[in-house]
């Protein structure tokens, strides 16, 4: 049976900093890629997925440099509009003379100042050949621009004069860059996070005695020190000592492992109980920790490609409109009209851009993001937000996620006469001074039961045997089989069940006759029934995953009615796993919180991480619960649902905006006496945005199942 002190303690609070949610989302929304790329990022590794310490504080920059960009233009584009002669014309009052140039001037300095970010995206989508959102809004302001000028110039017809189309169009198209960059600007690196899980130095011993170097000096065949509660830098092979080894943030495994001379450790883990000695192994891109990283990185890489909506109908708009303006000119230049036909087309390229189109979806995941972390979720990619809704299988991580992740006592089995909380009593005592897991599981245990505990005396730990203590006159000693080796005592009757559940078994002697026994095994959250309950009502089937051993993930699974069970699953394979499903044509969603779920959130169609977890994994999810509570992926789903038809609706009414407008802009009434004024076009234009603003904004009704805990992820980004 598993020894004392041979048990996983769960970590509920990372190691990476604090600004972890500060960096590179690992999926960006396609259409404003181009545009972040050609503005904003220099750094080449984001183009494949990474993102290094300068692209997170660029993106940052970013951010802000958008929201300074909106607030100059607007400022300068109220006396574009206000001394635009058009729109004095239409507002009708009389411009002065000195006025005449106001507008030309502040236009032409809005189109190369405010105008640059879609342009540089423009540029990058015909050198990607994928001509989408940004080309379409840099035609419309070129044109404009070029046509303004000659209608200013008296080149061509006064009508072509469209500055204040012109400023209005780069302000509203700034706004919806500016609402989108900053709700996917909550994000986090998840290698940095990964690199977080090493020391900062290692103790490596020389021929003089130790010296404290940086992980990175050292190499294959060095002797390190690793001291209680300390990390290993490296991955090596035990040469001297033995601990219990916390892998869990590696393995996933729920409870520690004891480790002795020959065994191998991996870089990131904690000796809990004992120093040890070992010999350096592998380093650098060579450890377990780099391949996880490497996983990660290659998942997000192929993930980040995904299109989106927008942009996919940004382009579909593109076309429609570059032929409805050819067809245009062609048509009227037929019936004899060239200058109309030079008017028409126009008209037709500067009414077709995307005004609401550009706001329909990041108003909406704008919006949803704020809704979704006032009831406890943080949505970092839209993708996860779109794609939640049709989920048809939640593949959970057990330790942490449907379980607490640390230990719990579940059983106790007094032997003799002694009664159960007596037992429960002594056992505590005894384990008072010690800080293990185990140790705080069992006092807590006792503490919440009500229980006197005695003082005690003369504690002794002996790893992998138990504690010994003086407790009321007796020795009272505490431990697993090998204290029973030791003490040559049998176990108690129920050992072979619980071992088969397995639970953790500890012994109780006092004065070396055995009085009972202890089960210990990781709780199950009582929010797990009702997540899995509530889950098989929407049709969804729940898959557990986890590295732990057949009898205790069956265990777990049985008690809460899961569908499916992976057990003894590396970190390797859990990834592997994910896309097995997603081979059998699911659309799986995976909610874990450890290192090893890391490569698996980033791979599932939507990685959804619990915010008590390590940063990696939230940094590789789409979707954070600030809670521990998986009754929120319910309320994912439900915000998804939401969120996706808000965005229907928007791009709707932003598309059939135009399916009606481009037609009256090219004269299709002409016939009949009507010919839609571009001013007019215009302002359609913008009672269309101000639809979709509001249609968005009832997105803060939606009615979410709250999430059962008040610790926010949000918190980490301050």
């Amino acid at each position: 049976m598993t020894d004392h002190h041979e048990h996983h303690h769960h970590p509920t609070e990372a190691r990476a900093n604090q600004d972890s949610l500060s960096g590179m989302p690992h999926g960006h929304t396609a259409g404003m890629d181009h545009a972040h790329r050609a503005t904003a990022r220099p750094n080449p590794d984001q183009h494949t997925g990474h993102s290094s310490h300068t692209g997170h504080a660029g993106h940052g920059d970013h951010v802000g440099q958008f929201r300074r960009l909106f607030w100059t233009q607007l400022i300068i584009a109220v006396p574009v509009v206000a001394f635009s002669p058009m729109f004095a014309m239409l507002m009708g009052y009389e411009l002065p003379g000195w006025t005449t140039w106001v507008a030309p001037v502040l236009g032409t300095v809005m189109y190369f100042w405010g105008g640059r970010p879609f342009l540089a995206g423009a540029w990058s989508e015909l050198r990607s050949r994928k001509p989408g959102m940004m080309l379409l809004i840099a035609l419309a302001i070129t044109v404009a621009f070029f046509a303004s000028w000659a209608a200013t110039l008296r080149v061509v017809h006064h009508e072509l004069e469209f500055w204040w189309e012109l400023a209005l169009l780069i302000v509203i198209m700034l706004l919806g860059h500016w609402i989108e960059m900053r709700s996917l600007a909550q994000t986090t690196s998840a290698l940095d996070s990964l690199a977080a899980l090493l020391p900062d130095q290692a103790e490596r011993v020389e021929a003089g005695g130790t010296v404290v170097v940086a992980p990175s000096e050292l190499r294959v065949g060095d002797i390190v020190i690793i001291r209680p509660g300390g990390s290993v830098p490296a991955d090596g092979r035990i040469v001297d000592g033995r601990a219990a080894m916390d892998e869990s943030m590696i393995t996933g495994e729920s409870r520690t492992v004891a480790r002795g001379n020959g065994d191998q450790v991996t870089a990131g883990t904690v000796a809990t109980d004992s120093g040890v000695r070992i010999e350096i192994t592998a380093t650098g891109d060579d450890t377990t920790l780099a391949g996880i990283n490497k996983l990660v990185s290659e998942a997000q890489s192929s993930s980040s490609r995904a299109q989106r909506i927008a942009d996919r109908a940004a382009g579909m708009l593109f076309w429609f409109a570059l032929v409805a303006a050819v067809v245009t000119g062609v048509l009227w230049t037929i019936v004899g009209a060239p200058d109309a036909a030079v008017v028409r087309s126009i008209t037709v390229l500067v009414i077709a851009c995307p005004h609401a189109l550009g706001l329909a979806i990041p108003l909406v995941v704008s919006i949803a993001t704020e809704r979704a972390a006032r009831g406890g979720v943080l949505i970092k990619d839209r993708l996860a937000l779109e794609s939640m809704r049709r989920v048809n299988t939640v593949l959970f991580d057990k330790t942490g996620t449907l379980t607490k992740g640390e230990p719990t006592v579940t059983g106790l089995a007094p032997v003799g006469d002694i009664a159960p909380d007596e037992l429960l009593a002594l056992a505590a005592a005894a384990e008072a001074d010690s800080e293990h897991p185990l140790a705080r599981a069992i006092v807590e245990s006792a503490r919440s039961r009500g229980l006197a505990l005695e003082r005690s005396s003369g504690f002794v730990s002996a790893p992998a045997v138990g504690v010994t203590a003086q407790v009321a006159g007796h020795e009272i000693r505490v431990g697993g089989p090998h204290l029973l080796t030791e003490t040559r005592s049998a176990e108690i009757q129920e050992a072979a069940q619980w071992r088969d559940e397995g639970a953790i078994i500890l012994h109780v002697l006092r004065d070396g006759e055995l009085i009972g026994g202890l089960k210990l095994a990781d709780e199950v959250r009582s929010e797990s029934h009702d997540a899995v309950d509530a889950l098989h009502e929407l049709g969804v089937e729940v898959v557990m995953i986890t590295g732990d051993a057949e009898a205790v993930a069956h265990e777990v699974a049985r008690e809460l009615g899961i569908d499916r069970v992976f057990a003894g699953v590396r970190p390797e394979d859990k990834s592997a796993k994910v896309a097995e499903l997603q081979r059998e044509g699911k659309l799986v969603a995976m909610v874990g919180d450890g290192v090893n779920d890391a490569p698996a959130l980033a791979q599932a169609d939507v990685g959804i991480a619990i915010g008590a977890g390590t940063d990696v994994a939230i940094a590789s999810a789409g979707v954070i619960l600030a809670s521990s509570d998986p009754r929120s992926v319910l309320s994912v789903i439900e915000l998804s649902r939401a969120a996706y038809r808000k965005m229907k609706q928007n791009l709707w009414w932003a598309a059939g905006y135009n399916l009606v407008a481009v037609p009256l802009a090219a004269g299709i009434l002409a016939p009949a006496g009507f010919l839609l004024p571009m001013s007019v076009g215009a302002i359609l234009m913008s009672l269309s945005t101000v639809v979709v603003a509001l249609n968005a904004q009832l997105l803060r009704r939606a009615d979410l199942r709250p999430a059962s805990s008040t610790r926010s992820v949000l918190g980490r980004q301050n």
